[in-house]
């Protein structure tokens, strides 16, 4: 929708001031976990980095994907985004600040282009994994898929600032390790591999633009799993509003109500990854590809 019938939207463009403090809260949580997961049991690390540090780290994704449309100090700011997408990103224990930035934006203005977005599955993986098992053996490898598709499909070289993401990253997992040891670090990487796999905040890579329903290419989700994930549930108003910081979705969508209320919309991310896998109407293939109009060489 535009916001020409209801320009009041233009009102809640810029950030949300409480953004960073809610980040850095989330970090320094999993600075604090670090002693306490340290005199733990491998068993007991995986439970918790499944329960609790893996549902911090993919919020911090979340954070990273809100910082990488300028909405943690604003569009006038971008170095001090790009720094705090760095801050950010320590607790996951990979670097993917500024990569994922690089082809996310691309991602909202060719969304569906067959060589652009980078969030459609390849053809491969739509032959691989089209049965029940498949898709279940998908998702669990969802991390991998989701980080490694954009360099195999569309490799682009590295921008400096990548580098600076890798080096402090780096730094930070040394540090980790140094201090606290192996175990402390495998709580981090595995909430974050975890939590993008068979796990309900990982329901919306999945619910936001596979094609549940003939048609419709962008689903919204309005549970209360928002609360914790910067309402990216609330999936055509983002597209619609990239410039309207996450907290202030609902308000676009109470603002404009008529044009998002009869859209098809999710009810559970739990779900939705269930449908995903039991469904054989739906896998890897359900989504909308465009042909790819480029200028010819």
């Amino acid at each position: 929708m535009s916001y020409e019938k209801y320009p009041e939207i233009k009102k809640l463009y810029g950030f949300d001031p409480m953004f960073k403090w809610v980040v850095t809260g989330m970090v320094l949580t999993q600075f604090a976990m670090m002693p306490i997961v340290q005199h733990m049991s491998w068993p007991v690390v995986i439970l918790l980095a499944y329960c609790f540090g893996g549902v911090i780290n993919h919020s911090l994704m979340l954070a990273i994907h809100e910082i990488a449309h300028n909405l943690a100090f604003g569009h006038n700011r971008p170095l001090h985004n790009r720094l705090f997408g760095f801050f950010a990103n320590l607790p996951i224990g990979i670097p993917i600040s500024i990569s994922f930035r690089k082809y996310h934006l691309e991602h909202h203005r060719y969304q569906g282009d067959e060589v652009i977005d980078v969030d459609l599955p390849t053809l491969l993986e739509a032959k691989l994994f089209c049965t029940t098992g498949g898709k279940l053996l998908w998702i669990i490898l969802q991390p991998f898929f989701y980080s490694l598709r954009p360099l195999v499909v569309r490799p682009k070289p590295p921008q400096p600032l990548e580098l600076v993401n890798l080096v402090i990253q780096l730094f930070f997992d040394a540090i980790v390790i140094k201090v606290f040891g192996w175990k402390v670090m495998g709580y981090l990487l595995i909430g974050s591999l975890l939590s993008m796999g068979i796990h309900p905040v990982a329901g919306h890579f999945i619910s936001e633009h596979y094609m549940f329903r003939k048609g419709f290419e962008t689903y919204s989700y309005y549970g209360p799993l928002n609360w914790i994930t910067f309402n990216v549930g609330y999936h055509n108003e983002h597209h619609d509003f990239p410039a309207v910081p996450g907290s202030r979705l609902p308000e676009v969508k109470r603002i404009a109500s008529e044009f998002y209320d009869d859209l098809p919309q999710h009810q559970s991310w739990s779900s939705v990854i269930y449908d995903f896998i039991m469904d054989p109407e739906i896998g890897p293939y359900a989504r909308i590809k465009r042909k790819h109009y480029g200028l010819e060489s």
